[in-house]
């Protein structure tokens, strides 16, 4: 399956490529981040690898997915945005992860807003989900910053998360 390329203002987001594995993996070894996704410990090399395989796969098996986020100006790996809806899911995500060094740019919002509009005109979505742990204010801004409010709670493979949603299409950027 060929994935779209989409442009934000500040973003190229692309399919995933072999050699997305190494600043896949650092993003991923940065403590921040891996406290951000509910990781004790950062993942190792290999699980930072079957990750992304998840991720380019989720394409695949569902015609949608999570997207590289690349620099316009500079090329540069920025983090991963997209969709997710894997059988145990409550309904469509949208889920962000950035690399550290690019957090506060604004990156998140940026490209989650770029996914919520290709899920809402290519797919028909109605309706977004972010799965968040409640200890992540970060990510709870983002979602904020969508439009996004609390709907709830979900377990999912064994975490608790705070189910954020908006009805689709998202409101004027925020």
């Amino acid at each position: 399956m060929e994935i779209p390329e989409l442009r934000t203002e500040r973003l190229v987001m692309r399919g995933w490529r072999g050699d997305d594995w190494e600043p896949f993996a650092a993003m991923m070894a940065e403590p921040a981040v891996a406290e951000a996704l509910g990781h004790n410990e950062p993942p190792t090399p290999p699980q930072a690898w079957r990750d992304m395989a998840f991720l380019a796969g989720h394409w695949q098996l569902n015609g949608f997915g999570h997207w590289v986020l690349e620099d316009l100006a500079t090329g540069q790996f920025v983090g991963r945005t997209g969709l997710l809806r894997p059988p145990d899911w409550p309904d469509l995500e949208v889920g962000w992860s950035v690399s550290r060094e690019h957090w506060g740019k604004g990156y998140a919002p940026e490209a989650a807003r770029a996914a919520c509009r290709w899920a809402h005109d290519v797919l028909g979505a109605r309706h977004i989900i972010s799965l968040i742990l409640p200890s992540n204010a970060t990510s709870i801004r983002v979602a904020e910053k969508l439009g996004e409010k609390p709907e709830g709670r979900h377990t999912v493979r064994g975490f608790d998360l705070v189910v954020y949603g908006a009805d689709l299409p998202l409101d004027s950027p925020g």
